[in-house]
């Protein structure tokens, strides 16, 4: 007697969340997960054209996304972005978390509202994401903050950038103590001088030209340099990492 059985469905795929993901790094990121399988959300704070960019060229090639619009800051539209997620693709394996500001002055002119304002992105921010990817990333899941190679060089004028991003770092290895037992990763990338419009505005060709030539590799990253590691620390092959800060900086301090 012949049982004829299906076959078993097609296992659902791994979803993330890359705040920040519409542009820069963070589309590089976005684009690179989907490639890997994941359905992305491409969450973005104002950009609407560039987020439904990003989307359109994760379809086009074969892949899962939405664009979702959220203040990294408020805690409640965060709350929303990782409902949403839920919603469309069922639950959240990776965040990773691109969202970020830059303002560059010397100590003693900094005004302070834009100080507020950085930190309102770059600290608080982090930690709202990181809270819900805390409460809500599956088993198997991993969380990827984005600080700066800036940490270490401590360029001048970076003062106020370079205390926010020293706070990413600083949590990375007290929220990976902090899921123990949950089968998540926590780690941080730390990205040396890359081509992004965020690091090429306000800056002279000459400028660029010496920080392409600082690391012992004499160029400039790409997103896509670091969307490899994001896809490494995120990935079934980086589960061993865990509580680090990685600097992709082609051999910088």
């Amino acid at each position: 007697m012949t049982t004829n059985t299906l076959p078993p469905p097609p296992p659902a795929p791994r979803v993330a969340v890359v705040t920040g993901g519409s542009r820069g790094i963070g589309r590089a990121v976005s684009e690179r997960l989907a490639r890997d399988g994941l359905a992305v959300v491409v969450n973005y704070a104002r950009d609407a054209a560039s987020a439904e960019e990003t989307v359109e060229a994760i379809t086009e090639a074969g892949g899962r996304a939405v664009p979702v619009r959220a203040d990294v800051a408020d805690e409640h539209a965060v709350a929303e972005l990782f409902d949403r997620a839920e919603q469309e693709f069922g639950g959240v394996d990776v965040v990773v978390n691109c969202a970020g500001r830059l303002a560059l002055s010397p100590i003693a002119d900094l005004d302070p509202a834009v100080l507020d304002s950085l930190y309102r992105t770059n600290v608080r921010g982090t930690f709202v994401v990181a809270r819900q990817a805390a409460r809500r990333l599956r088993a198997g899941g991993s969380f990827l903050g984005v600080s700066s190679s800036v940490v270490g060089t401590r360029f001048t004028g970076y003062g106020a950038y370079v205390a926010g991003k020293a706070a990413v770092e600083s949590i990375t290895l007290i929220l990976a103590r902090e899921l123990r037992g949950r089968d998540v990763t926590v780690n941080t990338v730390s990205p040396g001088p890359t081509a992004t419009d965020l690091f090429l505005e306000g800056k002279t060709p000459e400028q660029i030209d010496g920080l392409a030539k600082a690391p012992p590799l004499e160029r400039l990253g790409t997103p896509e340099d670091i969307a490899r590691v994001a896809a490494f620390l995120t990935g079934p092959e980086g589960r061993w990492v865990n509580g680090q800060v990685l600097r992709a900086n082609g051999g910088m301090v």
